[in-house]
């Protein structure tokens, strides 16, 4: 999402950008480099920011979960009460697809914590991160959420969704594939199951043609078992009452 689609939102609330490094190598995996990046993107023109795992991380334990018995957060999660998650709803390599779900878990994970979801608790090796089975990954991140409304709470959270710039591709890729569908909207809810359906339901129910690459992304990896994890762990419901603002 460029800055200038979200900077009235972040001034309105006079919120702070957070943020925590890759794990993978790029230009987001060292705290220098990431710093440079968001200067570079606009965000530090619009907001105050925060790398949340600059000063290390904290582990935060996973009760009543599928893999994870904790995980490893950015340390500056202690200096909020509350967050608004603000997504970029596309699919994604290994998810499927990336909404509040991925952007809570993944986004909110230090360095390490991100590598510990891709090998669902097994490894903090950032090399072998894809060497976990795929199903795993995909509950590991929903342990991951976990962690994050267990400690923020969940009367804290609200989720948006902007399902925009629809790629096949994750915008973690350096060269992502240009969009093929157009643009669907934004979703907002307080509970980040029924919005994610929401978001995956509008792009089956599309009449353009373009939305081909990107369910078959999804169904290849199985991105609904997300949604059915999180589902069973109660944070939310996969049926929804949908609201036009338009």
């Amino acid at each position: 999402m460029q800055p200038s689609l979200i900077a009235g939102l972040v001034k309105k609330l006079r919120g702070t950008i957070v943020e925590c490094n890759t794990a993978y190598e790029g230009r987001r995996n060292t705290s220098r480099e990431h710093w440079q990046t968001m200067r570079n993107h606009g965000f530090m023109d619009i907001s105050p920011c925060d790398l949340m795992d600059e000063e290390g991380d904290m582990p935060l334990p996973v009760t009543g979960g599928f893999h994870l018995k904790q995980n490893y957060v950015g340390a500056h999660l202690a200096r909020y009460r509350s967050m608004l998650v603000l997504s970029h709803f596309k699919r994604h390599a290994m998810g499927g697809f990336g909404g509040a779900l991925k952007n809570m878990s993944i986004g909110v994970a230090s360095s390490r914590g991100k590598a510990w979801i891709h090998n669902a608790g097994e490894s903090e090796d950032p090399g072998n991160m894809f060497a976990a089975n795929h199903e795993w990954l995909l509950e590991s991140m929903v342990d991951a959420d976990k962690v994050v409304m267990d400690f923020l709470g969940r009367e804290n959270l609200l989720y948006i969704n902007v399902a925009n710039r629809l790629s096949v591709d994750c915008d973690c890729d350096a060269y992502p594939d240009e969009p093929k569908m157009q643009d669907i909207g934004m979703f907002a809810s307080c509970d980040p199951v029924a919005l994610d359906q929401a978001c995956v339901d509008a792009v089956y129910a599309s009449a353009d043609p373009g939305k081909a690459a990107l369910i078959e992304r999804m169904e290849s990896r199985h991105g609904v078992r997300t949604l059915e994890a999180a589902a069973e762990l109660g944070f939310g419901y996969r049926a929804y009452r949908l609201v036009s603002l338009d």
